[in-house]
């Protein structure tokens, strides 16, 4: 059996328990393009499931997120978490940030957005903490003039190795190119578990790392290590929400066989 027919039946197993349609490359959409089935909303300052100020929303068959019910930020950092884990995958997602940023919003939160992978489960989160912990796929946008990179790498609670090397910086750079203005971007995830992450930003490769693990040093982090053990071998999906509006009109996950090379 090749690697192809193994996708197709893991894809064809999770199409039986879903209900999701499948495309005849084994891709499944995430996002049905009318509503946000499937996905749960954590705000800080509100419970797990509460859409505060209708922050996250689906209009014109687009996933968005929006602040026109806000009247200042006042750290409401969201993420919107897909109701499955995942730990061998694909996830291929299209976004882009528009309109105006929220006033109250932090200035490194203009045009940023993120979409969390590894994460802890939503209900293990604290009513008032700002970001799961999780490996944040760091989504920017450029500001008009000079460079800004994105499909970055942001480890809020986490680290990774590189180089056979560990990690600790909070964020590190892709070699992605800047895009200015409001232009729909391809983020491609290629994960595989505890072993190997790659960022690809439209179809180029951008960055990889591995061995991603819990930060023994952060409060959040703590309570999610158990006996020791700090590898981390998969998680929750989610999409962020950080004060500027963006858009999302493709979310879809391949599933990979673990046991393939």
């Amino acid at each position: 059996m090749n690697g192809s027919t193994v996708r197709a039946g893991i894809a064809a197993a999770l199409l039986a328990a879903c209900g999701a349609a499948v495309a005849a490359d084994g891709w499944i959409p995430m996002f049905n393009g009318k509503n946000l089935d499937g996905w749960t909303p954590k705000i800080t300052g509100f419970d797990l499931g509460e859409n505060a100020l209708d922050t996250f929303r689906v209009e014109d068959g687009v996933l968005k997120v929006r602040y026109d019910r806000y009247e200042k930020f006042d750290g409401k950092f969201g993420h919107l978490f897909y109701k499955t884990p995942y730990s061998h995958y694909r996830l291929r997602v299209e976004y882009r940030f528009v309109g105006e940023q929220c006033p109250g919003g932090p200035g490194w939160a203009l045009r940023n957005s993120g979409v969390m992978i590894h994460g802890q489960p939503p209900e293990t989160m604290k009513k008032g903490q700002n970001f799961p912990v999780s490996i944040e796929v760091q989504l920017l946008g450029g500001g008009g003039k000079g460079e800004r990179s994105t499909g970055n790498l942001c480890s809020p609670g986490t680290h990774v190795e590189m180089n056979g090397k560990l990690e600790t910086r909070h964020c590190i750079n892709s070699t992605s190119k800047t895009f200015h203005g409001d232009v729909w971007v391809t983020l491609e995830l290629e994960v595989r578990g505890n072993d190997r992450i790659v960022h690809l930003i439209n179809g180029e490769k951008v960055l990889e790392y591995s061995k991603p693990q819990y930060d023994p040093k952060d409060g959040d982090a703590k309570d999610l290590i158990k006996d020791g053990a700090v590898q981390i071998g998969g998680g929750s999906i989610s999409l962020q929400a950080e004060s500027h509006p963006v858009e999302f009109r493709k979310v879809e996950i391949l599933p990979l066989d673990p046991k393939a090379p």
